[in-house]
């Protein structure tokens, strides 16, 4: 498999710049909506946009729970389950375009000033995900860049996944394609055209190649395989699984790290 270099601690301050762009593009499109746009369905569904927006804002509570977490040694506090979040985001969605915007933006910015404030030493703490799979303190990084990112195309607005940075598709090309490579799932090879990647995954099953963007919109369940080119008919490549998997290879499933985020 073509991997590109890995990403990690050594280059957490890239790491940071990537999401701060991204949070502003999202600041842009999030300042422009109105209460009626809010209310409209995304192209998540069931969503709505602001049930879009709001479970950023919780992604990012999360996120900024597990930093601290990773900075200190010790909970910052009680840690809410999937039930209590999905709770908070129903309250967060149904606020007006203004203040939901805002919640975002300051929950966002809350991410972003944990990891300056980060020593470079407490980047490699394991923490671990809600579902119980555990990562570095880094990896909370990318999986804000992706929620960012996913998200903001799922508003269903002009953002979408021709948007996407060159550097991020093709970090979350490799890391799904790892996956299913572990996985056996069946297809053979993935192209990228546009990034000059190619990726073997299996020595049978059919491939596919197109635009990066558009191959990891599809493996995301963003975008449909019939804007790509296969071994055979589009309706014969099989069904990516269910988007995002923990990665692999990765760091294991443990109760024994510093916490669940």
């Amino acid at each position: 498999m073509n991997v590109s270099p890995a990403r990690g601690a050594a280059d957490v301050d890239a790491l940071i710049d990537d999401v701060v762009r991204s949070v502003d593009r999202l600041a842009q499109t999030m300042d422009a909506l109105s209460d009626a746009e809010c209310r409209a369905p995304s192209g998540l569904a069931p969503w709505t946009r602001g049930q879009v927006l709001a479970h950023i804002a919780g992604g990012a509570d999360a996120y900024v729970w597990l930093l601290r977490l990773a900075r200190t040694g010790s909970a910052p506090g009680p840690r809410q389950d999937a039930a209590a979040l999905a709770e908070a985001a129903e309250r967060t969605a149904a606020l007006p375009a203004d203040a939901l915007a805002d919640r975002t933006r300051r929950a966002l910015d809350l991410v972003v000033a944990e990891a300056r404030g980060m020593p470079a030493a407490r980047w490699d703490t394991l923490v671990a995900a809600l579902a119980g799979w555990r990562h570095p303190a880094w990896y909370t990084l990318l999986r804000c860049q992706r929620e960012l990112e996913h998200h903001h195309a799922d508003l269903g607005l002009e953002y979408g996944t021709s948007d996407w940075p060159t550097s991020y598709v093709s970090w979350a090309l490799d890391e799904t394609l790892a996956t299913l490579q572990t996985q056996g799932h069946p297809l053979s090879r993935v192209e990228a055209v546009d990034l000059g990647r190619r990726w073997a995954l299996s020595p049978e099953g059919p491939s596919v190649a197109g635009p990066g963007h558009l191959l990891l919109g599809w493996l995301s369940g963003r975008t449909p395989a019939t804007g790509l080119v296969s071994g055979g008919p589009a309706e014969t490549l099989p069904p990516p699984p269910r988007w995002p998997q923990p990665p692999t290879p990765g760091w294991g499933r443990t109760d024994d790290v510093l916490g669940h985020g």
